[in-house]
C-alpha cells in the first residue's frame, strides 16, 4: 500500500515537472494574454481558435492503423511514409525505381501515415490551446483521447520507431530513409501544446508517465537507429530537426543532462557549421526552394533557442570568432523582405510572399527571446500582413512586442 502510495506522489511530481516546462512559448506571456482575450488585439484571434477548435472536434481519432498501405515489416502498427519529392518513373513498365522531382510533392503521399501525424499534431495543438485560453473541459477530453489513441492504446497505438519513414519504392528494399525522421517533427510543438493541459484532470499522471515512456523508447530508437545515426551526420536542416526533436523528447522523458549535452554542443555543430559569416547557409543554398529552406532551417534553430532558454541558456547570442549566428542567418533573410523572387539569386520555385511572412513571423520569436533587438520590431511593422485572426497572436503576444521599447 506504501508502495502504491509513493508511486502516486512520485506521478504527480514527474506530472507537475513536465507541465511547468513550456519550452516552444512563454507561459507567462500567454497567461497576460488570456486576461486581454477581450481586447482588439487579441479577440478576434481567440474567436478564430475557438472555431477552428470547434472544426476539429467534429475530427474522426486518427491512427497508424488506418492507412490504406502497410509497412514492409506487415505491422500495422509501424509507421510508413513515402518520400516527398519521388515520383513514379515514366521510363519503366512498373514505374520503378521511383525518381526525384526536387520540390513538387508526391500526392501518393496521402495513401501513408505522414499527413494523418501532422494532422493528429495540429488537432491536439489547436484543442490544447483552446483549453488554456476558454479552461473549457471538452477540449481537453478530447486532445487526450487523440493522443491516448496515437500513443497509447494498445489497439491503435504507433509503435515508436520510424523504421519505413520515407522510403522510396524500387530503391534499398524500401527501407525508411535518415530523412524520414523529420516525418515526426510535429511532434515537438505537440508536447508544448500538451503542457498547458496541466489544470486539466482528464490529461491524468498515468497518461503522462505512459507518454514519458513512449517517447523515451522512441529517443532511444532515435540514438541508437541506422536512420538517426545518419541523420544526426546530416549537414543541413535535417541535422538541425534531429537535434530538435531529440532535445525535445529527452526533457519530456525526464532525461535532462541527455538534452543539456546536444544543446551545449549545438552551436558548433549546427549554428557555426551551417551559418556563413554573411548569414548564407550554403547547405539550403542549392534546393529549388532554397528561401524556404533557409528560413526552415532557422525555425528548428529558434526551436532549440526557444527551449535552452528554458535551461537558462542563451543560443541566440552565441557567435563564432568570424561573426557566425544565428542573428546573421536572419539578417541574410530579412535582406530581401518585400522584394520579388527575382531579387533572390538562388532558386525560388514557389512560396515566395507566403516564406516571406514566416520570417516576419521568426522576427516575432527572436523578440520574444530578446527584445532588445529593436531593428526586427522595425522591420515586422514595415513588412507583416496585419491579420488579427493569426494564431501566433496568441502564442508570441504581438501587442506588447510591437509596443516594447528599451
Amino acid at each position: 500500500m506504501k508502495i502504491k502510495i509513493y508511486m502516486t506522489l512520485l506521478s504527480l511530481l514527474v506530472m507537475t515537472m513536465g507541465a511547468s516546462a513550456q519550452w516552444l512559448w512563454n507561459i507567462k506571456r500567454m497567461t497576460l494574454i488570456r486576461d486581454s482575450l477581450h481586447t482588439s488585439g487579441y479577440q478576434p484571434a481567440y474567436l478564430r481558435l475557438l472555431e477552428q477548435a470547434g472544426e476539429v472536434m467534429g475530427h474522426d481519432r486518427y491512427s497508424v492503423i488506418q492507412k490504406e498501405a502497410i509497412a514492409p515489416s506487415g505491422d500495422k502498427h509501424d509507421y510508413v511514409s513515402l518520400s516527398r519529392y519521388w515520383w513514379p518513373n515514366p521510363t519503366t513498365a512498373d514505374h520503378l525505381p521511383y525518381v526525384n522531382r526536387d520540390g513538387q510533392s508526391n500526392p501518393e503521399l496521402r495513401k501513408y501515415d505522414r499527413d494523418v501525424l501532422g494532422s493528429m499534431c495540429a488537432d491536439v495543438n489547436t484543442l490544447c490551446l483552446a483549453f488554456f485560453y476558454s479552461k473549457d473541459e471538452k477540449y481537453a477530453e478530447r486532445a487526450v483521447e487523440l493522443i491516448r489513441t496515437w500513443f497509447l492504446n494498445a489497439e491503435t497505438r504507433m509503435n515508436p520507431n520510424l523504421n519505413y519513414a520515407q522510403f522510396i519504392p524500387g530503391r534499398d528494399d524500401s527501407k525508411g530513409r535518415p530523412e524520414g525522421l523529420i516525418d515526426s517533427y510535429s511532434f515537438v510543438e505537440m508536447l508544448s501544446s500538451l503542457q498547458l493541459l496541466k489544470d486539466s484532470p482528464r490529461y491524468t499522471a498515468d497518461d503522462e508517465l505512459r507518454l514519458k515512456q513512449w517517447f523515451s523508447d522512441f529517443a532511444g530508437w532515435m540514438r541508437q537507429s541506422r536512420q538517426g545515426n545518419q541523420e544526426r551526420t546530416a549537414k543541413n536542416n535535417h541535422a538541425t530537426a534531429y537535434d530538435a526533436q531529440l532535445i525535445t523528447y529527452l526533457l519530456f522523458s525526464g532525461d535532462e543532462p541527455a538534452a543539456r549535452k546536444i544543446i551545449a554542443d549545438f552551436p558548433q555543430k549546427r549554428i557555426f557549421a551551417q551559418i556563413e559569416p554573411d548569414g548564407k547557409q550554403p547547405n539550403e543554398l542549392w534546393r529549388t526552394l532554397s528561401y524556404h529552406y533557409s528560413q526552415y532551417n532557422l525555425t528548428h534553430m529558434l526551436d532549440v533557442c526557444a527551449t535552452a532558454q528554458k535551461l537558462d541558456i542563451n543560443l541566440l547570442g552565441k557567435q563564432s570568432a568570424d561573426g557566425r549566428s544565428i542573428l546573421k542567418g536572419v539578417d541574410y533573410l530579412t535582406g530581401f523582405l518585400g522584394k520579388s523572387v527575382k531579387s533572390w539569386p538562388y532558386k525560388q520555385i514557389s512560396g515566395w510572399d507566403a516564406k516571406q511572412q514566416d520570417v516576419c513571423r521568426d522576427l516575432l520569436r527572436v523578440l520574444v527571446l530578446d527584445p532588445s533587438q529593436k531593428g526586427y520590431r522595425s522591420l515586422y511593422k514595415r513588412y507583416a500582413h496585419e491579420d488579427k485572426t493569426e494564431r501566433w497572436r496568441l502564442l508570441y503576444g504581438v501587442e506588447e512586442l510591437m509596443q516594447h521599447e528599451h
